[in-house]
């Protein structure tokens, strides 16, 4: 059943209302928080290529207390295991029985803070869980329940000690994005709260983790006209095509920016998405799936580059407005 547009309104309202909230802690930065939140009901991962100090910290603290959820921070370091994210298996002597302890990766939302500096071995144990949030060890399976967000950072200018995340993993994060440095008038209201060192502390909850699971399955029932499906499905065919690209977007990229879109379009008040919607949203979601050829890197070329030209060179579809 598809979305009405009476609770496309509603959406619309609550997503604001949450990206209001968010904006106290973070501010200045609505719309990398309103994508943030769009990753998180479309249940997808979050990459923040960012310098130290921009609130990525804060921005998942924030989030977890505005959703009435938990929040983790995990520092990525080379001698992390994959049981210090996961959580390991242990023999209770009093019981005579294996007990299982969750590790920091069972929160709503979870910071995985320089997530590149940690082995590959490492960053493989964050693979079953950002695809289908669950985590087996032992055999066992045991799930991370809803909603689940991985927020990962990692830093663009020092690269000192780090492992590049491989293309398997950079496909699993919906989106990459970046917060940022605020702006001079926003810098100085930062700075006139300085003292309160954990602004995100004093957040209300606006919504109950149930809430927004079913906010996440609402969003699911957006209606996506036929048209719109095939625009997506040339401009991700044009990225493989490009001959700047050795890897273009993937089906599991493809089926991600639907995915958003039908949240951006509610978040937006619309019960169905436009091709404006996959515009918007073509960068964030597609510019880390990428791999470029090597000449072309050498030349100047950008995975930015490449998504623009499939913009431009695909003609977007008349959609209709409705279902």
């Amino acid at each position: 059943m598809s979305m009405t547009p009476e609770q496309a309104a509603w959406f619309h309202s609550t997503f604001d209302r949450l990206v209001s909230n968010i904006d106290k802690a973070v501010q200045g930065k609505g719309e990398v928080i309103g994508l943030v939140l769009a990753a998180m009901l479309a249940e997808g991962h979050v990459l923040l290529e960012d310098a130290p100090g921009t609130g990525k910290t804060s921005l998942a603290k924030a989030l977890a207390a505005t959703v009435q959820g938990t929040s983790a921070r995990i520092q990525f370091t080379p001698d992390l295991l994959p049981s210090d994210v996961t959580g390991v298996t242990i023999y209770d002597q009093q019981s005579h029985r294996f007990e299982f302890h969750k590790g920091p990766i069972f929160a709503s939302i979870v910071l995985a803070d320089e997530i590149n500096r940690a082995s590959p071995k490492t960053q493989s144990a964050l693979l079953e869980v950002m695809e289908e949030s669950r985590v087996t060890v032992d055999g066992v399976t045991h799930e991370t329940g809803r909603p689940f967000l991985v927020i990962a950072t990692q830093n663009p200018i020092e690269q000192a000690g780090t492992y590049k995340l491989p293309e398997a993993q950079l496909d699993r994060f919906l989106i990459k994005t970046s917060i940022g440095y605020p702006d001079l008038a926003v810098t100085e209201k930062i700075l006139a709260g300085a003292s309160d060192r954990n602004p995100s502390a004093g957040l209300s909850a606006v919504i109950t983790t149930g809430a927004v699971a079913d906010m996440a399955d609402l969003a699911a029932s957006v209606h996506v006209e036929p048209a719109v499906l095939r625009y997506v499905a040339e401009l991700t065919a044009a990225t493989r095509e490009d001959t700047a690209t050795r890897l273009g977007v993937s089906v599991r990229g493809a089926i991600a920016m639907i995915r958003i879109a039908k949240v951006w379009a509610a978040a937006h008040g619309r019960h169905f998405v436009l091709p404006d919607d996959i515009k918007t949203l073509a960068h964030p979601v597609w510019q880390h799936r990428l791999v470029l050829d090597a000449e072309a890197e050498f030349a100047g070329t950008s995975s930015a580059t490449v998504i623009a030209r499939a913009l431009d060179g695909i003609a977007a579809p008349q959609a209709r407005t409705a279902a």
